[in-house]
C-alpha cells in the first residue's frame, strides 16, 4: 500500500514547509464544534478572521498553526460551497498549515506538475497545483491548495518540479477563496477525472472512500511531531 511506502521514504523527503530550527513548534488549531471561539461573526468577517488565526497563533507563541486531516469542521457551514445536496461536506481530507500570506511552499520530492487551476469561489482552494509523483511503483499526487494567483504564472502540464524546489507560498484571501493564509496540503492516490482541483472536504457518509484514497498528509509532512496546544 501506498502508506506503507511513503513510510519506508520517510527519511528522503524535503520538507514542504521550512521551519526556522528543527524544534519550532506548531500550534494544534481546533476547527469543529468544540472550538466556540470561532463564532459566525469571526468566521463571516474575512478582517476577523485573520486576526483570529494571528491573535491565537501569537497566544500560542507560534508562527504557524497546523491540523485539519480526518477532522469533522463546523466551519463550512459559512459557504454554499460545501452544501451542494441532502447531506453537507464537512470532513477535511487534508492537512491545513497556518501562517503568514508569502511562507514558502517546496516539493517534498521530484515530481511533475499534473494539472492546476484557479478555483475561484467563496470558500474554495482559490490558486492550486497538483503534482504527481512515483515512487517504488506507485503512482500519487500531492495537492497544494490556497495559493498565490502568481505561481500558477508559467506553469504547464508535465514541468518537472525537483525534490526540495520552491513552487509557491501561501496566498491572501483574496486569491485563496477567501481564507486567512494558510497552505492545504492532500495525498491523493487517484485523481479519477480531477484536473486543477480535487474535493479536500467530503460527506461523513463517504469518509471510508476518501480517507483510503487520501492517506495522512503527515506520511509526508512530518510536522505533527512539532506540535503543541
Amino acid at each position: 500500500m501506498l502508506q506503507e511506502v511513503l513510510k519506508q521514504h520517510l527519511s528522503t523527503f524535503q520538507p514542504v514547509i521550512t521551519l526556522l530550527h528543527p524544534d519550532e513548534q506548531l500550534l494544534v488549531m481546533d476547527f469543529t464544534a468544540n472550538n466556540t471561539t470561532l463564532t459566525k461573526p469571526v468566521l463571516n468577517n474575512i478582517d476577523r478572521f485573520c486576526r483570529y488565526i494571528t491573535q491565537t497563533l501569537a497566544s500560542g507563541g507560534c508562527r504557524l498553526g497546523i491540523g485539519g486531516y480526518n477532522e469533522h469542521r463546523t466551519i463550512y457551514a459559512v459557504s454554499p460551497h460545501f452544501d451542494a445536496g441532502e447531506e453537507p461536506r464537512r470532513l477535511h481530507l487534508g492537512i491545513d498549515i497556518w501562517g503568514p500570506s508569502g511562507t514558502p511552499v517546496s516539493a517534498p520530492l521530484n515530481g511533475h506538475v499534473h494539472s492546476f487551476r484557479f478555483n475561484d469561489h467563496f470558500g474554495d482552494y482559490g490558486a492550486t497545483i497538483i503534482l504527481q509523483h512515483q515512487l517504488d511503483g506507485y503512482t500519487f499526487h500531492t495537492l497544494y491548495g490556497h495559493l498565490s494567483i502568481s505561481n500558477l504564472q508559467g506553469l504547464y502540464e508535465k514541468m518537472p518540479i525537483a525534490a526540495g524546489q520552491q513552487f509557491a507560498w501561501f496566498g491572501t484571501p483574496s486569491e485563496n477563496g477567501g481564507w486567512p493564509p494558510h497552505l492545504h496540503f492532500q495525498i491523493v492516490t487517484d485523481m479519477m477525472h480531477y484536473r486543477g482541483d480535487y474535493p479536500g472536504v467530503c460527506r461523513y457518509s463517504e469518509r471510508d472512500k476518501y480517507l483510503q484514497n487520501c492517506p495522512d498528509p503527515d506520511l509526508i509532512l512530518q510536522l505533527n511531531r512539532n506540535t503543541h496546544g
